[in-house]
């Protein structure tokens, strides 16, 4: 399973959360806002967990795309040089779009 539904199913379980946390405040149920509550911190966890395995996924291929592009760079190979400097990019993208 993908970060990028992981993120979703967090997003799901907090707004999911939310209502059941609201819902028990506006008719006075304590137990059901609590528990609403407790769902709703459980989504939010599950998203920032997600979230920091695409930046740990975006960090590494920015690394291995530095290295390409460098040793692309000292053999004089102009198209290794692109594509390492393609994936650094990808994975600065990647870390920007998961902060």
């Amino acid at each position: 399973m993908g970060n990028g539904t992981e993120r979703a199913k967090g997003k799901v379980e907090e707004v999911k959360g939310a209502v059941k946390e609201g819902v028990g405040d506006l008719i006075g149920d304590e137990q059901m806002e609590a528990e609403g509550h407790v769902q709703k911190v459980e989504g939010q966890a599950r998203q920032a967990v997600a979230k920091a395995g695409e930046q740990a996924k975006g960090i590494g291929e920015e690394i291995a795309g530095k290295g390409e592009g460098a040793v692309g760079s000292l053999i004089g190979n102009e198209q290794m040089q692109a594509e390492g400097k393609a994936k650094e990019l990808k994975g600065k993208g990647r870390q920007k779009a998961n902060q």
